[in-house]
């Protein structure tokens, strides 16, 4: 379960640390439960409520683990990926459409975000990077399990599930004409596409997109890193839908 192959295989992944733990714990499938004594010393309430827990010694830990200085607990969880069309079902307002992103952090503090922002759902699509990388489950901060996630590689498909859900596809580029103050139908119904860290959104699926939008940059940065321009536009489109 620590490589690709072998989560899909098993269906099954890892959570590290308390508070993917926590939230696997509250929101997911969690089967056992492994912690060193010291993390079961600190966190006695998980180890209640986990099904089964193992223990394991320190070098147990740093081998299940992806970090420098592992905290000692990790859960085995049921994957959490769902389809496109079930993911999209009834009248989402907000969804993050991530176009073969590849960097697990930014993967992992995008859904994050979508969590903040109140979004329907995320979706993975194209060549991206697995949504149960122990990074990105990591950087996730539990968000993982709080809200829809499907994965399609037909990237056309996930468009065009959008479009059926009544989701206006907007296209985040940083060329784009309009950007989020002028940019009209942001209070509509919102299906966000942000494209790979290195090379954005392809040309075909900026031509397909409803409207394309850049973020403003009022200062000297050349451009914003990815999971923080995502923020911006998420949260541009939960303002203007307050009540």
């Amino acid at each position: 379960m620590t490589t690709r192959s072998g989560r899909e295989e098993a269906g099954r992944f890892l959570a590290e640390g308390a508070q993917s733990v926590r939230e696997a714990l509250r929101y997911g499938r969690v089967h056992e439960l492994f912690a060193t004594e010291a993390a079961a010393a600190r966190h006695p309430d998980l180890l209640e409520q986990a099904p089964r827990v193992s223990p394991i010694n320190q070098r147990a830990a740093e081998l299940l683990s992806e970090t420098v200085s592992p905290q000692g607990l990790v859960a085995v969880c049921d994957t959490v990926t769902v389809g496109v069309d079930i993911a999209l079902a009834g009248t989402p307002r907000l969804v993050a459409v991530l176009v073969g992103i590849a960097d697990p952090g930014n993967a992992g503090t995008v859904l994050r975000a979508a969590d903040a922002a109140g979004a329907d759902a995320v979706i993975f699509a194209g060549d991206a990077v697995d949504v149960h990388n122990g990074k990105c489950v990591r950087a996730s901060t539990g968000s993982l399990f709080h809200l829809p996630v499907a994965r399609d590689r037909d990237v056309a498909a996930v468009l065009a599930a959008c479009s059926r859900a009544g989701l206006r596809t907007v296209a985040a580029h940083g060329y784009a004409d309009h950007d989020l103050r002028s940019a009209p139908g942001l209070a509509a119904p919102t299906a966000w596409l942000f494209g790979n860290e290195a090379h954005g959104l392809p040309e075909d699926v900026l031509a397909s997109a409803d409207a394309v939008v850049k973020v403003p940059i009022y200062g000297k940065a050349e451009s914003l890193n990815l999971a923080t321009a995502a923020a911006v536009c998420l949260y541009a489109s939960a303002l203007r839908n307050e009540p």
